[in-house]
């Protein structure tokens, strides 16, 4: 009897205690479930503990395991996206000489460029004329601050960027681009004329140009002359512009800026006439030659043989505007300014080659080239050579002519049928190319802007009438030869 009171007590026992520990499992596996769903442990959980972290039993300890791998984890993911998505940022200064939407056709070529290169991104900033953008970085880099990566100054800005170690040559990034040598050589050899010295391309061609002669085929027409013949030589056209000059000063027959760049257009008249002011060597000019001398007083004869042209200096900005009222038969003007001339002119309107000196067709090239700013870190200097080869693509140099008049810089570009069809549709969009066979250097050298405003100077006083041209030559001869005196090229 004690033997089966015993026997079922421990029977009892036994069924206790499978009974708890079945309770016990079940617990456990609930917790874990939970701790699983809500990233949690539970402190009675060695098993779900265990499962978290074999580094430890203690519930406590494997919540924090658990966190720190999490976070380790999030840490290295985000480490791996931003090596992946790593975004370079790189600032583009530009400038405008002529009128046209500029902020916006560069704003939508940065954006194009983005979306096909998402690791760069471009902050364009419009910074004035050609002068400010050049005087702004200077100024920046001067003062320690940060400045553009790529900008685009003057072709003629060359030397003294150079001179001051603010630019990198291009050569390592040609060479390692895909086809860099062959995009290179496929620039007008005019325009590279002014890109590269002392065998180092230091600025790109973009938005170049020529001066050319623009005229208005409607008062040619009325004056019994033929519409689609543009004056061949300067006699031609100083007797055109004479006859079309109106007594009262309403209308003139032609005018041509002497501010702003002064020497530039002047340059035209110079070689024309048989020698440029300016030769290969950044040292030396040659302003009082006898072509010079005779290209000034050509220029001058407009006003005072000729009275086809007011005396006095006339203003750049101001030049197209009087030739789309009507008040300026004929001008003088870069091929930049073509787009914004057809577009408000009420007329039809002819462009031809700067006429003929005594020597035949000559005029200087123009405008501006892009540069990689040496400040730049490296991976901001590719980025930015990547921006410079997207801007010069046949294509989009095939739009900038369109949106502006300026000279698609590569052969390339005038294959595209964007320019075969724009050309065929108004010629005047190919003359200025087609005037590049006679094209010569634009003023360059050491001290550029300095020289180029001593030679600027001396046009504007010979055509205000202060000074005769023989000795405002022979002075702006004398002025830059010190300037230049340094310098042992």
């Amino acid at each position: 009897m004690k033997f089966y009171r015993y026997f079922a007590a421990l029977t009892a026992m036994v069924l206790f205690a499978l009974l708890v520990a079945a309770c016990g499992d079940n617990t456990t596996t609930t917790t874990s479930a939970v701790t699983t769903a809500a990233s949690t442990t539970n402190a009675s959980s060695t098993t779900a503990a265990a499962k978290a972290t074999t580094a430890s039993a203690s519930s406590t300890t494997a919540a924090a395991t658990t966190t720190n791998a999490s976070s380790t984890t999030a840490a290295a993911t985000t480490t791996t996206v931003a090596a992946t998505g790593q975004v370079t940022e790189i600032t583009f200064y530009f400038p405008t000489a002529v009128e046209g939407p500029i902020t916006k056709t560069f704003d939508g070529y940065a954006a194009e460029f983005m979306k096909a290169n998402p690791d760069v991104k471009v902050k364009t900033v419009f910074a004035g004329g050609y002068a400010d953008v050049l005087t702004k970085i200077q100024t920046e880099v001067k003062g320690g601050g940060t400045t553009a990566d790529v900008a685009i100054m003057l072709s003629t800005d060359l030397y003294t960027l150079a001179d001051n170690d603010l630019v990198v040559p291009m050569e390592t990034f040609i060479k390692d681009a895909k086809d860099g040598d062959t995009w290179l050589k496929d620039f007008y050899p005019a325009f590279l004329a002014n890109s590269q010295a002392n065998g180092k391309t230091w600025g790109i061609p973009f938005q170049r140009s020529t001066p050319v002669l623009y005229y208005n085929k409607d008062i040619f027409k009325e004056a019994g002359l033929d519409p689609e013949k543009s004056p061949a030589t300067f006699k031609e056209m100083a007797d055109i512009a004479q006859k079309l000059t109106k007594a009262d000063g309403s209308r003139w027959g032609i005018k041509i800026p002497s501010d702003g760049f002064p020497y530039w257009l002047y340059q035209g008249f110079a070689i024309s006439n048989g020698q440029n002011v300016v030769g290969d060597a950044a040292n030396k000019v040659t302003f009082n030659t006898p072509a010079a001398l005779e290209g000034l007083k050509n220029f001058q004869s407009l006003i005072t043989d000729y009275k086809a042209m007011p005396k006095g200096v006339i203003v750049w900005g101001d030049t197209p505007k009087d030739f789309i009222s009507g008040n300026a038969a004929m001008i003088y003007h870069t091929t930049g300014s073509l787009t914004s001339i057809l577009s408000q002119a009420k007329f039809s309107v002819g462009v031809g080659f700067l006429p003929a000196g005594s020597k035949g067709y000559g005029s200087p090239t123009g405008g501006g080239n892009l540069y990689i700013m040496k400040k730049s870190s490296a991976e901001k200097q590719k980025a930015a050579f990547r921006f410079i080869q997207f801007l010069t693509q046949p294509d989009r140099l095939a739009d900038w002519t369109q949106v502006t008049g300026y000279v698609a810089p590569r052969k390339a570009a005038w294959e595209t049928d964007t320019l075969k069809k724009l050309v065929a549709d108004k010629p005047q969009y190919g003359v200025a190319r087609d005037q590049l066979q006679y094209a010569q250097k634009e003023l360059a050298t050491h001290e550029g802007a300095q020289v180029q405003q001593i030679l600027g100077k001396a046009v504007q006083s010979v055509i205000t009438g202060d000074k005769d041209p023989q000795k405002a030559l022979d002075d702006a001869q004398k002025e830059a030869d010190k300037l230049l005196a340094d310098y042992k090229d």
